[in-house]
């Protein structure tokens, strides 16, 4: 073991970041995450840095590092493109006895940042000593399943090759795409079956053709490709392996206002992520600009992560995304995820069909096209049959009442689900006459789930989730 494994307590307590790019931000974040108090230290903030120091406990400082900056620091971090920086201040902390990490400069290091599952106040951390940092990422996607037994010869062998890596493969987007496929591919499958002669053969023979590209000065660029993954109504725990490992491997992430800060922060670390949600009544981009940028990322070879709340193809969309995508000959995978009827049904106790209530179910939107609900009425008041309502929280009082007025029985049992399967869930039944004003006086915000039908009735045999209730 060349490491002990620690966890360090740094709340409240001052934490030095010394470089502006990326890399510091990720950084800050980290230590923030942690309660440190953090001074960044920058010739010149780049915008990620810039939009973490708004936050409170970032105090961030442009202009060049100082040795005074040390003092009563417990850690300190240092990222910049200055060797000559880099090895000055990682001297200085080691002087003073301060632990110190160097990004991507293992030598520099007192101490290493592992890959990190937070499911606080639970942490796994995962680290492969500096020598492949890749690794501990892709492992940490993996852990759910398995950990396959020849994962330190792999390490090993990782970190033997990385400076033929560097001069061989450009850094940036082609190298990380290295890594992965090194990980995920042949190469790896070789030396976990324990047959490095053939994997440092094909190891030559993509290093020599890479080597070959960055001559020519043409490297090939890599192809990208999208996801289009569903998360779920927001519980982390409904998501699919495959949604997570997806998650792992994207180098650009377009999410909306529903994805939950628990979900986005599965998403690799280091991935750049983009609003794109759309609010009643506002939107950040339209549908055609979310599907133009998707299509533009993929051509730069990019990883598109196109994550949307609850299923793409229920009322998410995925259908017009992905004909966009098809059309411009852009490679696309697609990932159900458990929509909010089934997902906030279940949490709620409230089966969607039952044998002495309802054989039939219909998913339909509340949401309003110029302050006008257009729907088939007539089919919505069909006997033994359960009606589950998306977006409906601004159209409800017009949609109950016209239901009514249709045929429908004032009194027929409903519920609203607001933030269904999160820790915020709250649940309110009633009738369908009644609903509109229990509703308003909960003030909820959203996103809620109705469901309107006998089923209800059910909850209170069947509900095993532990939500604030009313009604």
């Amino acid at each position: 073991m060349n490491h002990l494994p620690l966890f360090l307590e740094i709340k409240d307590r001052p934490v030095l970041v010394v470089g502006g790019g990326e890399a510091a931000a990720r950084r800050v974040e980290t230590a923030l995450k942690a309660g440190g108090r953090v001074t960044a230290v920058a010739i010149e903030a780049g915008p990620a840095l810039k939009n973490i120091a708004k936050q409170d406990g970032v105090d961030l400082q442009e202009r060049e590092f100082r040795p005074a900056d040390l003092e009563g620091r417990v850690l300190v971090f240092v990222a910049t493109e200055d060797e000559d920086l880099n090895g000055r201040v990682s001297a200085l902390a080691q002087d003073a006895g301060i632990p110190v990490n160097v990004a991507d400069r293992l030598s520099l290091c007192t101490f290493i940042m592992p890959a990190v599952i937070d499911r606080s106040p639970i942490l796994v951390a995962v680290s492969s000593g500096g020598e492949a940092p890749i690794l501990s990422r892709v492992l940490r996607a993996r852990l759910e399943t398995f950990v396959p037994a020849g994962l330190g010869r792999l390490a090993r062998f990782a970190g033997a090759i990385r400076d033929r890596v560097q001069d061989a493969v450009p850094a940036g987007t082609g190298r990380r795409r290295f890594w992965e496929d090194f990980i995920d591919g042949p190469i790896a499958e070789y030396i976990l079956a324990g047959q490095e002669d053939a994997a440092r053969n094909l190891l030559d023979e993509t290093l020599n053709e890479a080597v070959e590209d960055r001559k020519s000065g043409q490297p090939s660029n890599p192809e990208g490709e999208v996801y289009l993954v569903g998360s779920g109504p927001g519980d982390p725990d409904l998501l699919t392996f495959r949604a997570l490992r997806l998650m792992q491997r994207a180098d650009v992430v377009l999410h909306d206002r529903l994805v939950p800060a628990g979900i986005l922060d599965l998403v690799r670390r280091d991935a750049e992520r983009v609003f794109v949600g759309k609010k009643p009544g506002d939107q950040a981009l339209r549908q055609e600009q979310i599907s133009r940028l998707m299509i533009d990322l993929a051509r730069q070879g990019k990883r598109v992560l196109r994550l949307k709340s609850g299923d793409p193809f229920v009322f998410g969309r995925g259908g017009e995304e992905i004909e966009a995508l098809s059309s411009e000959g852009i490679p696309f995978q697609v990932v159900p995820g458990i929509t909010a009827a089934n997902g906030c049904a279940s949490y709620a106790g409230i089966p969607l069909t039952h044998r002495d209530h309802a054989q039939s179910c219909m998913f339909l939107t509340g949401h309003m096209k110029d302050e006008r609900l257009d729907l088939n009425w007539q089919a919505m008041v069909q006997p033994r049959q359960t009606l589950v309502v998306y977006m409906g929280l601004r159209s409800l009082p017009e949609f109950t009442e016209k239901l009514i007025a249709h045929g429908a029985d004032p009194t027929t049992p409903a519920a609203i689900i607001d933030k269904g399967t999160r820790d915020q869930q709250q649940v309110i039944t009633g009738t369908l006459d009644g609903l509109a004003v229990l509703v308003a006086e909960a003030e909820l915000g959203g996103p809620a789930t109705i469901i309107i039908g006998t089923v209800v009735t059910l909850r209170d045999k069947l509900s095993w989730f532990k939500p604030r209730d009313s009604g």
